[in-house]
């Protein structure tokens, strides 16, 4: 019995396809995108019972994520394994700021903001309620990396430079303007760090631009010009809707195309 409810358990929570699996995951990506949220919001100047609330309603997720991950530990077929996977780590690092934090180890504390990562388990096909292509897949993935480096890279510059370069670093929207313009290697130079670990920072965003977001973006591009130059010509066998203009039979499950009547010029 208790094989059959670890196993239950683990294929729902990996699950996007059943009603029970895509609630559970719509309600985790849920969290994680309003947990993503209070860290933003405690950047800026709110009142004292709006900073407790928020204070408490982060807490309360914090738990549902530490309960969630021991769920995903304990339903695991091969424990090790999973503890040592990429997700594992990402959830794992989600949770162990808090309860380090409440030690003031400060700087372990940064790591929270990598939980917005935790978003990328659920851009796949079948995106929690609606099923996307291939193609569309590679675009979110795209996209989202893009954009959880930057948020990720403009919560630690804020976490760092903030408590001694408030003027500069007021607010979250100030280190994501940073980061954008320190990533695409503009550097206005209208707002610097002054902390050693916000110089050391404002390099890995300097090499990460450089390196990544050009390749990612071509990918993009190499992307878009692909699904361009294809027609619609869905297969009635898997459903898969475009083609190349000269393909004869579906690139994913082999079955004969049907042929695309041409409109007279």
């Amino acid at each position: 019995m208790n094989l059959f409810n670890r196993e239950k358990i683990q294929f729902y929570l990996t699950d996007l396809t059943t009603p029970v699996g895509q609630a559970i995951n719509f309600v985790i990506a849920l969290l994680v995108l309003l947990s993503s949220g209070i860290f933003v919001a405690e950047t800026y100047n709110i009142s004292l019972d709006a900073r407790i609330e928020l204070n408490g309603l982060n807490t309360c997720i914090l738990f549902i994520f530490t309960g969630e991950y021991l769920l995903r530990l304990w339903s695991a077929k091969q424990k090790g394994k999973y503890f040592f996977s990429f997700y594992s780590i990402i959830d794992l690092m989600a949770i162990i700021p808090y309860f380090i934090g409440l030690v003031d180890i400060r700087f372990i504390r940064l790591l929270r903001w990598l939980r917005i990562l935790r978003l990328l388990r659920f851009i796949d096909k079948k995106f929690l309620f609606f099923s996307i292509s291939e193609d569309s897949v590679i675009f979110a993935r795209i996209l989202f990396t893009l954009f959880a480096i930057i948020f990720v890279y403009s919560g630690l510059i804020y976490q760092v430079e903030h408590p001694i370069n408030s003027e500069r670093f007021s607010t979250f929207l100030d280190a994501f303007y940073f980061s954008v313009v320190t990533m695409t290697t503009v550097g206005f130079g209208d707002v610097t760090p002054v902390s050693e670990w916000g110089r050391l920072l404002t390099v890995f965003m300097i090499l990460t631009g450089v390196a990544l977001i050009p390749w990612q973006v071509g990918d993009l591009i190499k992307r878009f010009l692909k699904t361009s130059n294809q027609v619609e010509k869905t297969c009635s066998s898997c459903g898969l809707a475009f083609h190349d203009g000269d393909a004869v039979f579906c690139k994913k499950c082999g079955a004969k195309l049907p042929e695309v009547s041409l409109s007279p010029q």
